[in-house]
């Protein structure tokens, strides 16, 4: 085994949606818990694509053994069917960035491919979050890791009483620390037996996009409440091939198709309503202002002009991340404190607000299986901006 980073995982479908030194044999004798904590998240997993809907599934080893779902956050399977009850948390902020409280349903309008849809469930963050951070603990990453580690603390510090927090760390391969918890002291534990170099032996590269889909995918079904995973990391991620060309962000035919890409990952963020807070440990490309963000909001940034525009493959994947899930992207270096940004993030799960409308169509149909293109709106505030995932993924119903 190895030892780990960290991953803190948080209206689920409101109703029916190259170092080379030989691997240790164990961690070490502070991440030996009687909860038989740290777990390995990608042990013996197996992806399958339904030809049909193109949808990627997961199979873990407790799959085989029975029928109900495997979830590590909490053991409730997620409910779907044909007429779904779409979650959307979104981030209103100032012009200053500051999260803007005491907003009422009146406030906000909602377009579901461009048409409105009636509000039918209104949240102004009255319900816990569920927060999984996910640290990046691969070698390139080692110079900032005692940052990083101090970032996670701060936002442990930051978060409100009832808010439950998970703690994942991934290198090649992703581990489950603590699982979601109120009890602060077992997650700052598990923050604290972070160590970088007893990871150089798992080699393999950075699965970085694989171990936030394994977060989503085995630690959020069937929790409610407001979620959001926050992702420390370089970006630099190697096991999913992605370049300036959107053609790598999924599949394609002659390829091999029972495998994870770019596209399956926002697609499990989305189905649950998970932002994504992205802390890079690379430098804000110059161009990339918050303001340029804003502008691109409505169409994809993967373009091979990045490079042009001095934006490096990895951070614009980041970047895009955030576009497509919800959530905001932060530069670790750019703050004068590391306390300071995570303060900033903790305030700003504690001030979203989550709509829900419902799939049905006029005539009593539901929406088509595929992505649908979300917006929303607040009206006669002036100088506000919101921030929501850019799309919602309709799912094939269960079988």
């Amino acid at each position: 085994m190895r030892a780990p980073p960290v991953v803190l995982a948080s209206l689920a479908v409101l109703s029916a949606a190259t170092i080379g030194i030989a691997a240790p044999k164990q961690r070490s004798k502070h991440h030996v818990t009687a909860e038989k904590f740290p777990q390995q998240l990608d042990k013996g997993i197996a992806w399958q694509r339904d030809p049909a809907t193109g949808e990627l599934h997961l199979f873990t080893p407790a799959d085989q053994a029975t029928t109900n779902t495997t979830n590590l956050g909490n053991g409730h399977a997620a409910l779907r069917s044909l007429t779904q009850m779409v979650p959307v948390t979104c981030i209103v902020s100032a012009a200053d960035g500051e999260a803007v409280p005491g907003l009422g349903r009146e406030d906000f309008r909602i377009f579901d491919d461009g048409a409105p849809q009636p509000i039918a469930y209104f949240d102004a963050s009255m319900q816990p979050a569920s927060v999984a951070l996910v640290i990046d603990a691969s070698p390139s990453v080692l110079p900032d890791s005692d940052e990083m580690k101090q970032a996670a603390g701060a936002l442990i510090d930051s978060l409100a009483p009832l808010d439950r927090a998970a703690v994942v760390d991934f290198s090649a391969h992703t581990y489950l620390l603590a699982p979601f918890s109120d009890v602060r002291d077992v997650i700052r534990r598990a923050v604290e037996t972070i160590d970088i170099r007893a990871l150089f032996g798992d080699t393999g590269g950075s699965n970085i996009y694989e171990g936030v889909y394994l977060a989503a995918e085995r630690l959020f079904p069937g929790r409610t409440g407001r979620k959001a995973i926050i992702l420390l990391t370089d970006g630099q991620d190697s096991g999913l091939g992605l370049t300036l060309d959107p053609w790598s962000e999924s599949v394609h035919p002659g390829q091999p198709q029972n495998r994870l890409t770019f596209d399956d990952v926002v697609r499990a963020l989305a189905s649950q309503d998970i932002q994504v807070f992205a802390v890079s440990t690379e430098n804000r490309p110059h161009i990339m202002t918050s303001a340029w963000l804003a502008a691109h909001a409505d169409t994809t940034l993967i373009s091979p002009d990045a490079l042009r525009l001095g934006i490096p493959a990895y951070t614009d994947y980041l970047a895009e991340l955030v576009r497509r899930a919800g959530g905001q992207l932060y530069f670790l270096n750019e703050s004068s404190t590391v306390a300071g940004t995570f303060r900033q993030i903790a305030e700003k799960i504690r001030a979203e607000y989550t709509l829900g409308f419902y799939t049905q169509r006029p005539g009593g149909s539901s929406a088509a299986l595929g992505w649908h293109s979300l917006r929303v709106e607040v009206v006669d505030h002036a100088g506000v901006s919101v921030s929501n995932r850019a799309a919602y993924y309709a799912t094939a119903p269960a079988r």
